[in-house]
């Protein structure tokens, strides 16, 4: 989805690009204004194919969420639950203190997938906290 989006953004700045030229506003626009265009529809492009950089690793000891920009990890002692909340758009780790930390990588878009992951992260979870 990222990958399409990112697209899309930037071949509707091209053309908005190549179109600044010969609009009849009586605006002057420079070839300068084109490549400036241009270069946000790249920015914003690059900006969205950021969240396609979601991961999630687990293991006996923990598990380790890249969300867009961040990082972090986790001792599966931190961690109260795994739980999907109806509505919701990711997973999300329970932590203590009524806080979360949400799993950009298990989302609701990919409906059976998801259901699978979570499950296996519950099932570490519970293996990790039972011992």
């Amino acid at each position: 989805m990222c990958s399409v989006l990112a697209v899309v953004l930037l071949a509707v700045f091209v053309v908005v690009a190549v179109l600044l030229r010969s609009s009849h506003t009586g605006v002057v626009f420079e070839k300068s204004d084109q490549v400036a265009m241009i270069g946000i529809g790249v920015l914003l492009a690059l900006g969205t194919m950021l969240f396609a950089n979601a991961r999630v690793k687990a293991d006996a000891t923990g598990i380790e969420v890249r969300n867009v920009l961040t990082s972090r990890r986790f001792a599966w002692q931190e961690v109260l639950s795994v739980s999907f909340p109806d509505g919701a758009s990711w997973a999300r780790l329970e932590l203590p203190d009524d806080e979360y930390y949400s799993v950009m990588a298990v989302q609701a878009v990919d409906r059976e997938r998801a259901v699978a992951a979570v499950r296996a992260l519950r099932r570490l979870h519970k293996k990790a906290t039972a011992s």
